[in-house]
């Protein structure tokens, strides 16, 4: 169990909406966690923190086949999901479970390695979330987080709207317990947590193709206006409802230019034990 400061409470921004989830099934090892691959072994033993609809972790469960994976999220409802999407694929060397990433219920040493993918900048502690991580890997293992920073996403053309849709998102997402510019912090983050071990680097998703635009603006344009998202935003005076509109066609009028492109950069740790 995690010690030190007392964790906020906190809250998924995002919820599992429909438009969020053909977000999170985009995502996989590849292009999520290509920095953790080289570390990965055939029979390593992985914990998933917050896997969510489980792309990455049937990816991670392949490649350390026989070696078994424990899936876990927060969310009950989106491990159905992820059992679904495990189950398509053949796989039987992954267990699921709905954990708290600041109280895992695992012994010492369990894992050799744990992953979290976009799940510390949705957390009141961190740096709790990464002790925890760090007594349920066993020496030797490997720690591994990427996370969005979202001050740092950078798009072409500049429409307006979007910077007000970015104002917008950062208030709700740190009004609701996160931080959204996690990416530059996971190296602190793991420094607090008493990692010593850190390799921390960055990358990026970039979205340039005419496909490509389409997706991302047409799932955000609709992310910002789900009604848990509206509600939250709404009730908590972070925005109008005309302001989230005004964000949505912000979204769908960059994802129409010709020559838009929108890139998101995360922060990487690898922390090893």
């Amino acid at each position: 169990m995690s010690t030190g400061t007392p964790r906020r409470a906190a809250s998924y921004v995002h919820g599992h909406h429909a438009s969020v989830l053909r977000s999170h099934t985009w995502r996989t090892a590849a292009n999520s966690a290509a920095y953790l691959l080289p570390d990965l072994t055939t029979g390593h033993s992985v914990l998933d923190l917050g896997c969510g609809p489980g792309t990455i972790t049937v990816d991670l469960a392949e490649r350390v086949a026989p070696g078994q994976v424990t899936a876990v999220d927060a969310a009950d409802g989106v491990l159905d999901r992820a059992r679904a999407v495990a189950a398509e694929r053949g796989l039987a060397n992954i267990t699921f479970a709905v954990a708290d990433a600041h109280q895992l219920d695992y012994p010492d040493a369990s894992f050799d390695v744990v992953h979290a993918h976009q799940v510390l900048q949705h957390l009141g502690d961190p740096v709790g979330a990464l002790r925890e991580a760090r007594r349920v890997c066993r020496p030797g293992g490997v720690i591994a987080a990427r996370d969005a920073d979202y001050a740092a996403m950078a798009w072409y053309p500049r429409v307006p709207g979007l910077d007000t849709w970015l104002a917008i998102y950062r208030s709700v997402a740190r009004g609701s317990g996160g931080e959204p510019d996690a990416g530059r912090q996971l190296l602190s983050w793991a420094r607090e947590a008493g990692c010593t071990d850190i390799t921390a680097t960055a990358s990026t998703w970039c979205y340039a193709t005419a496909p490509e635009r389409a997706w991302w603006s047409g799932l955000w344009a609709e992310r910002t206006l789900t009604p848990e998202y509206v509600e939250r935003t709404v009730s908590g005076g972070y925005a109008t409802r005309e302001a989230l509109h005004t964000a949505a066609d912000a979204w769908r009028e960059w994802g129409e230019a010709a020559d838009s492109w929108f890139a998101v950069l995360h922060g990487e740790i690898l922390c090893r034990v």
